[in-house]
């Protein structure tokens, strides 16, 4: 059945809006004035929907999130919000309570920051968790999933002491006699997961349908989700999973892979076996670039730079993936036709990424090989990704927790022309936003918030940081709509409400064209559409 939005503020392009909007099958099939379209539709055969003066925009596409982590994260230990080391004991004590099966294979949690704790400012060690248990591995990870302190079994179960030697791309700390204090970064944390059972691929499923019913409540249409061995470790299989989920009609949210790859090797072994070519299911699952991780983390201090971090002598992060190996990776993927993405916080992770695209990338990157993040940056290399036509999949999010930190870390002249999200719009440079979810909530209105008036979600600092990189409300949802789209290479499939296109979009509480910008980071989603099909309806609404 056809639908027909009335009575809507329909966003079609800047400083331009219609009333209605006729939906036929999928796809958007006309937008105007309400006399004008009802004169084309047959009212037997339409649904109409009066969106009492709300507004109506594209729906929202995450350019980069982990969407099966957001299932996952769900189920396991909560540690947002937490202030300090002693209160992550406390909710580690009461989860072991709760759950019985914790009692066995150990806990596992994610989200402290040892930045927004009120007394010690450092990261929990195993001297802390022992306090919870020494029978059973603890692996805890700051937010960004960059770290993660752990318990002394988790250390032995590891089989690490004070004679073991530190692991490539990641690093532990060490007390005075060598042995691990409990606190890993980077590949070193990776290792650290081995320690507790991980999900069924079939599990991850369940997580994954769980959390694509947050994504669709809160306003996201489509996501671009890095899961496949990044957070799932078999990645056929898990492709094969996801694939078996579109083919039972079970996901309704529009979903694209984002893959890591365990070596070069493996990534030339899966093109060849031609297993990519067979991943999609319709328009709505489909198998998009290889993802790379250049860094770690601002907060981990594993981002890395081109000078020290301050009061760090000689420490500049940590790079985790070499030269050489990148440049095997984006010669394999640039000759298959396939399109690289990599994780790059520090600006000397950005420089050496952007060297190896340019060194394969064909005249005016048509595979649209760009960076995620992108947060630590200089001038120049922002002038850089604009003449060399790299693509950013950006976190406004970001400045939530980083804006807090980052002079203190990186000092005031890297600072002051980083998280540089107004720059990237004024230089016209192709950019799509997202929330690195679970990193941050996935919620796409608190992601606006943050890009258009450059404070925490606590309304600090009074002002904003560095207000000069803001961008308006438009260019907000463009970034998220159609910026988004141009990431995946279906700017002309989806990210406007414009005739032809895919019939994705979401009608809102709150008209964010115009309200104050708190209003907007708390918008709700009255009604969410998806390729013509209603998969959200706020109650009350219709």
């Amino acid at each position: 059945m056809d639908i027909l939005l009335k009575n809507a503020k329909a966003y079609v392009e800047r400083g331009h809006f219609v009333e209605a909007v006729h939906i036929k099958g999928e796809r958007v099939y006309a937008v105007g004035g309400i006399d004008e379209l009802l004169q084309s539709v047959d009212k037997d055969v339409v649904k109409i929907i009066d969106c009492q003066g709300r507004t109506v925009i594209p729906g929202l596409n995450d350019s980069h999130l982990h969407l099966a982590m957001v299932g996952a994260v769900m189920a396991q230990l909560n540690l947002r919000g937490s202030t300090s080391i002693g209160e992550i004991v406390e909710r580690a004590k009461e989860y072991l309570k709760t759950h019985e099966e914790a009692k066995v294979s150990g806990i596992l949690g994610r989200g402290w920051d040892q930045d927004q704790f009120e007394d010690e400012c450092r990261p929990p060690d195993r001297f802390d968790l022992d306090q919870v248990s020494k029978d059973i591995p603890i692996v805890l990870y700051r937010m960004c999933g960059h770290m993660a302190s752990c318990n002394t079994k988790a250390i032995e179960m590891l089989g690490l002491d004070e004679n073991s030697e530190q692991m490539e791309g990641g690093s532990f700390e060490v007390d005075a006699k060598g042995y691990p204090t409990g606190v890993f970064t980077e590949k070193a944390a990776s290792k650290l997961r081995s320690t507790i059972p991980s999900l069924t691929i079939p599990e991850y499923g369940e997580a994954l349908l769980q959390a694509m019913d947050y994504a669709i409540e809160v306003g996201l249409t489509s996501v671009q989700s890095n899961d496949a061995r990044s957070v799932t470790g078999d990645r056929n299989e898990y492709m094969k999973m996801v694939k078996g989920l579109y083919e039972e009609g079970r996901a309704k949210l529009r979903y694209r892979h984002q893959m890591c790859f365990l070596s070069p090797e493996d990534l030339k072994e899966t093109i060849d076996s031609g297993l990519l070519n067979d991943m999609g299911a319709g328009n709505k699952l489909s198998v998009g670039p290889v993802k790379l991780f250049k860094d770690g983390s601002l907060g981990g201090r594993t981002g890395f730079l081109s000078i020290d971090y301050v009061g760090m002598p000689g420490y500049r992060g940590i790079s985790t993936m070499t030269p050489k190996v990148m440049d095997e990776f984006v010669k394999i993927a640039e000759e298959a036709g396939i399109q690289v993405i990599t994780h790059v916080i520090g600006d000397q992770a950005l420089e050496e990424t952007m060297d190896s695209y340019k060194k394969y990338m064909k005249p005016g990157n048509p595979n649209r090989h760009a960076f995620v993040h992108l947060q630590l940056t200089s001038n120049e290399q922002l002038q850089r990704i604009k003449d060399e036509n790299y693509v950013v999949e950006f976190q406004p999010i970001f400045l939530n927790t980083d804006s807090h930190i980052v002079e203190e870390l990186v000092g005031k002249e890297l600072a002051s022309t980083s998280y540089a999200n107004g720059t990237l719009a004024k230089l016209g440079i192709p950019t799509g936003y997202g929330t690195d979810a679970p990193v941050e909530d996935c919620n796409p209105f608190y992601c606006i918030y943050c890009a258009i008036t450059r404070k925490d979600l606590k309304g600090r600092p009074e002002g904003g940081y560095r207000p000069e990189e803001a961008v308006d409300i438009t260019e907000a949802i463009d970034a998220y709509t159609i910026g988004s789209a141009y990431c995946e290479f279906a700017e002309n499939e989806k990210g406007r409400i414009k005739e032809g296109y895919l019939a994705d979009l979401i009608v809102l509480d709150n008209d964010v064209f115009t309200s104050e910008p708190e209003k907007i980071r708390d918008t709700k989603v009255l009604l969410s559409i998806i390729g013509g099909e209603v998969v959200y309806e706020a109650e009350g609404f219709l």
